[in-house]
């Protein structure tokens, strides 16, 4: 194989979920079999990049300052889910049985990986928090030691002696996982049978 067809196979290889024989696939289909689709996803790769950010309110995709669900009036803005990851946000939103806004951490408390609560996104949380718009804390995030962690944490930082109710979807999800993989029944009814959490 050419040098620039091992350079595209690398860097697909680097994606998520793609191994070598998955990245080989992908980079033959491009250049071979389609090489009429490269131009429209190279610009739509660029375009994303130039066009995509955070939310300034709650960390998830957005094309302007805030995403479409903190925008939108029908959603009720004081109840928050707080997820780990946009994909979480994905999968919940696909489930139909939230109608709240979010919250997206980008990540979990890890101290074993370095991972404090300086490196999430918490500051936005906080002034949303601190000025009354929050009344409940869905708390989203994967059912392991970190997500437990993540989850005492914010219950001890940001609801102490505030009126702010705290609650955490109740699991029908395997123990070690994570949101983004459980289908749309599980998720409604973890969201239905979420709990107090102390």
């Amino acid at each position: 194989m050419t040098p620039a067809f091992e350079k595209l196979q690398k860097q697909l290889k680097q994606l998520p979920g793609l191994g070598y024989r998955s990245s080989e696939r992908i980079a033959l289909h491009l250049l071979v079999e389609k090489p009429a689709q490269l131009p429209a996803l190279v610009a739509a790769l660029e375009d994303a990049a130039k066009s995509v950010r955070r939310c300034a309110l709650c960390g998830n995709l957005a094309e302007s300052e805030t995403c479409g669900i903190c925008a939108d009036e029908r959603r009720e803005q004081s109840i928050v889910c707080v997820v780990e990851h946009v994909p979480d946000l994905v999968a919940i939103e696909r489930s139909g049985a939230f109608r709240g806004t979010y919250h997206v951490l980008h990540g979990k408390l890890s101290p074993i990986q370095g991972v404090g609560p300086d490196d999430l996104n918490l500051a936005a949380l906080r002034a949303r928090i601190e000025a009354g718009e929050v009344t409940e804390l869905i708390l989203a995030l994967p059912n392991d030691v970190e997500g437990e962690a993540t989850c005492h944490y914010l219950t001890e930082t940001l609801t102490v002696g505030r009126e702010l109710k705290a609650t955490r979807i109740g699991f029908g999800l395997p123990s070690g996982g994570g949101v983004l993989y459980a289908d749309s029944v599980t998720l409604k009814s973890a969201l239905e049978g979420r709990r107090g959490y102390q």
